[in-house]
Order: structure tokens, then C-alpha cells, then sequence
């Protein structure tokens, strides 16, 4: 029988916002010491002129397709759709339009508004399974000539605006919130100045803000430096890729890109990583 993965009471640096509570129980249970610095916050966008306009377009039925990216960004869509008191008008017109979700969180919110979905992506739920799944619907429609709206999600998401636009469509983004530094740094800035053993990114803008608190800090090239001593954990491809163009090298990937499977997958790896990398002892 396998032993239970553990992390033998290694420091675990959690940068989770919202489900900080959860994940830092998930290590715990897992035999490692959480040590929680939330990364990010999730502001919603005051004047959303872009949303509103979405908002009317949807229901004059100008869009053949949109394109929902992320569980809550739809709800803070459908709040924004509630402050301008459209709510049934605006789920009719959605019914009669094509959805597109880039995975179960956005599928989860459309079903409890009592939608279906039109494309799902398969997992890891990337904007390269999106497109391809979007591909192998081109009988029912062409994107070429089509009117495409694109629910963003705190950034930008240029390479699938860009594959859109590629096939022909034409796109309009539609950003509801935006990700901001926390109001608490100190978490962050305690974060980047002690000694950890693993580091769990769920989300890219979560490597770019830590890295930014770094900076403000004057320490950016020893928490480089650091990276290569302690296990580095990504829940999947998107937030893989933002690590890689940072210069991070990636030990453990979630197996599937859900928090349970990544605390898991770096539970049962650590110690052979840690081994490999501090040549030797597995906490350095």
C-alpha cells in the first residue's frame, strides 16, 4: 500500500484569497505547516461602461457567441445585469445566444441561472482547449464573420482574444472586475523575506503580485534565488505558463487543475523534489 502523502511539517506558503481558509486546512491535514499571503483581490470595476454596453448588446441579440471564462466573473456579470434591473430580459436573450464556458465554475453558474452551455472546454480548461472545442463546433458556427464577447477576469487574456481574431471574428471584451494587490501587504512582504520549503500558485496574477511586492522590497533576486531551493507547485497550464515566462521553474503540477488535487500532488512529491534540489536533507 502507498504511504498517505505528507508534508512532513514543511513551511507551505499559500497564496489563495478566497479560499485561503479551505486550502490552508487542505495542508494541515496533509501534515504541513500553511502559511497564508494572499496575493490578490478581486475589485469590481465602478464605472463599467463596457459592461453595460455588453449588457445591451446581449439583448438586442448583436453577439453570435459569448464566451464565459470564470465562475465569478459571470456572477459579477449578473450583478451588474441586476443593478440595471434586466435580469429575465437578459437571461431570455442569453438563452437564444451560443455560450461558450472555459470550464466547470462558469458551466456551475449558468446551470443554477438555469442554462446550458453551448461548448464546454475540456480540461486543463486553457484558452487552447476553449478555441479547440470552439474549432470542433465550426459546423454548427463559423467564427469567421462572427460577433464574439469575451467575459475577462481580473486581466486580459490576449492569446485567446488573438486566436478569435485569427479565425475572423469579431471580438469585444467585456472586464468586470479587475485583480488588485490586497489592501495587507504585510502577509505578502513576510512572505517574500522568510525561509518556506513549498509554494502553492493557483492563479497566475498570484506569481506576478508576489514578485511585485518583491520589488517594492528590494528583494526580487533572492526570492528568484529562493524558487530554486523550495518545491514549486502550479494547479495548471495557465498559471504554469506565467511561472515560465517569470523564470520559475515548475517541480509539481496538479494532476487535475482543482486546489484538492494540488495540495495532494505536492504532498505525495515534495520530499523527492526537495531531495533533488537541496542535494540531500529535505528541509534546508
Amino acid at each position: 500500500m502507498s504511504p498517505t502523502p505528507s508534508f512532513g511539517n514543511l513551511r507551505v506558503l499559500i497564496l489563495e484569497s478566497r479560499r485561503s481558509t479551505e486550502m490552508a486546512a487542505l495542508v494541515s491535514n496533509y501534515g504541513g505547516r500553511p502559511m497564508s499571503a494572499p496575493a490578490l483581490q478581486e475589485v469590481p470595476l465602478d464605472t463599467n461602461t463596457e459592461a453595460f454596453a455588453f449588457i445591451e448588446a446581449v439583448l438586442r441579440h448583436e453577439f453570435d457567441l459569448v464566451v464565459l471564462l470564470t465562475g465569478v466573473g459571470t456572477r459579477a456579470l449578473m450583478a451588474v445585469v441586476d443593478r440595471r434591473g434586466v435580469r429575465p430580459a437578459f437571461l431570455a436573450a442569453l438563452e437564444g445566444t451560443k455560450t461558450a464556458a472555459r470550464g466547470p465554475k462558469p458551466v456551475a453558474v449558468l446551470r443554477e441561472l438555469g442554462l446550458t452551455p453551448w461548448v464546454v472546454a475540456p480540461e486543463p480548461n486553457t484558452w487552447r482547449e476553449l478555441l479547440s472545442a470552439l474549432d470542433g463546433k465550426a459546423g454548427e458556427l463559423t467564427l469567421r464573420g462572427a460577433r464574439v464577447a469575451v467575459q475577462e477576469y481580473g486581466t486580459a487574456n490576449p492569446q485567446l482574444l488573438e486566436g478569435l481574431r485569427d479565425r475572423g471574428a469579431a471580438v469585444v471584451s467585456v472586464p468586470v472586475y479587475r485583480y488588485a494587490l490586497p489592501d495587507d501587504l504585510e502577509p505578502l512582504r513576510t512572505a517574500a523575506a522568510r525561509e518556506l520549503d513549498v509554494a502553492l500558485f493557483t492563479t497566475a496574477t498570484q506569481v506576478v503580485h508576489l514578485l511585485e511586492v518583491a520589488r517594492q522590497m528590494n528583494v526580487e533576486p533572492a526570492v528568484r534565488q529562493g524558487f530554486a531551493a523550495i518545491a514549486v507547485a502550479s494547479i495548471g497550464p495557465t498559471t504554469s505558463e506565467e511561472l515560465r515566462e517569470q523564470g520559475i521553474a515548475i517541480d509539481i503540477e496538479a494532476s487535475h487543475p482543482k486546489m484538492g488535487f494540488l495540495v495532494r500532488d505536492a504532498a505525495e512529491r515534495v520530499a523527492d523534489v526537495l531531495r533533488t534540489k537541496r542535494g540531500g536533507a529535505a528541509v534546508g
